[in-house]
């Protein structure tokens, strides 16, 4: 049985993750069958990166440490729940994690078209969901941080121009990254995700910005 979302939120947090956003199902979705309520999942911070550190994934030097740590933890999470986990991995088919997080009511596309969220900012990364059998309560969804943002930083945070809000040129984002002058974002993190007010609260260490950036960049 699904418990009420305080106790998944508890469940969790034991694992450094946090509800990213939710939504109840609707007649003509593509959810699982059966889905009642689906739950997004990301890393709680501070302290996501040092648990992660710990784990056996990443101790065992194997390939992909954080995508197999995400799959055995909402996995397990699942299985308490009787839900099912989901994830924006392991493809192709990929899961839209990108529509349901607006559909959350907590991510929006920021003016940079990149997604931001309403805690994480543009440091947003989903780790999984899990489709739910029951519809749980779910709090109102937040106006997005962008409304309120002065000067709206992102908008000329990148030195090349590579995002805009007329799109993501990433053959630019690529090429600049492999420049000595890249090696900023390369080490602390883009600097358009690292401009957005929300991200620089959010308690995501360089750390971790590099070990995607360099996911990014292969």
């Amino acid at each position: 049985m699904t418990g009420p979302l305080s106790i998944i939120q508890t469940a969790a947090a034991h694992h450094h993750l946090a509800v990213f956003g939710g939504f109840h199902a609707g007649p003509d979705d593509s959810l699982p069958p059966g889905t009642g309520t689906l739950l997004l999942f990301g890393p709680k911070e501070p302290g996501f990166w040092p648990h992660i550190l710990s784990q056996p994934e990443y101790i065992d030097q194997a390939p992909d440490p954080l995508d197999r740590w995400s799959k055995r933890v909402i996995t397990d999470l699942a299985a308490q729940f009787g839900a099912q986990p989901l994830f924006p991995f392991g493809g192709p088919p990929y899961q839209p994690f990108i529509a349901w997080a607006k559909r959350s009511g907590r991510a929006w596309a920021s003016p940079v078209t990149l997604l931001v969220h309403d805690v994480a900012g543009l440091f947003v990364s989903y780790r999984g969901a899990l489709a739910l059998p029951d519809r749980i309560d779910l709090p109102l969804a937040p106006a997005s941080p962008c409304v309120s943002c002065t000067g709206q930083p992102c908008r000329t945070a990148c030195p090349v121009g590579a995002l805009t809000d007329a799109g993501y040129d990433l053959d630019r984002c690529h090429a600049y990254l492999d420049t000595p002058e890249g090696e900023d974002c390369m080490k602390f993190g883009c600097a358009v995700r690292r401009s957005c007010p929300v991200s620089t609260t959010s308690g995501r260490l360089a750390e971790q910005s590099a070990f995607h950036m360099k996911a990014f960049h292969q």
